[in-house]
């Protein structure tokens, strides 16, 4: 999976209001607590605007805040939102590809794929990252040393 700048910074702007709570934060507040590019993070932030999960008030006492609890905005929410699907096959979802021959199976792990980071990503919400309590089998996983190497293609 490819975690994309446009993501990473959404995560990021999303927790920082999480923890700073109902309190509307201006942009260039925000952008200096996340350390993030300000243009960038606007643009970001219009995303989340519109994918309902940040609210915005314009004026001197404007800014952003969290347009629901952060309890309930998952990590998967928010790639959707930004991004689109969480997993695509040269931009289809999985379950609309086929193949056949050979690669018949494919279909199938693509769809594995997609279960897969469900599993993790529909777990996670941005109140378990701003509070830094994520769940036991997030630390489960990264408790493999496995987790941690590098794969090269050499390496396989």
């Amino acid at each position: 999976m490819h975690i994309t700048a446009r993501t990473d910074c959404a995560v990021r702007a999303l927790a920082e209001l999480a923890r700073v709570g109902s309190e509307p934060l201006k942009a260039d507040a925000l952008a200096k607590a996340t350390g993030l590019a300000p243009k960038f993070l606007e643009a970001v932030l219009a995303d989340l605007r519109h994918g309902e999960l940040v609210a915005s008030r314009r004026g001197p006492d404007g800014g952003y805040w969290l347009a629901r609890p952060a309890a309930d905005i998952t990590i998967a929410d928010v790639i959707r939102t930004v991004e689109g699907p969480l997993a695509s096959v040269r931009g289809e979802r999985p379950e609309d590809v086929s193949y056949s021959g050979a690669a018949a199976g494919l279909q199938q792990v693509w769809i594995a794929v997609r279960v897969n980071l469900r599993s993790v990503l529909e777990r996670v919400s941005i109140a378990n990252v701003a509070e830094g309590d994520l769940p036991p089998f997030v630390g489960e996983l990264t408790a493999d040393p496995g987790a941690w190497r590098r794969r090269e293609p050499e390496d396989e």
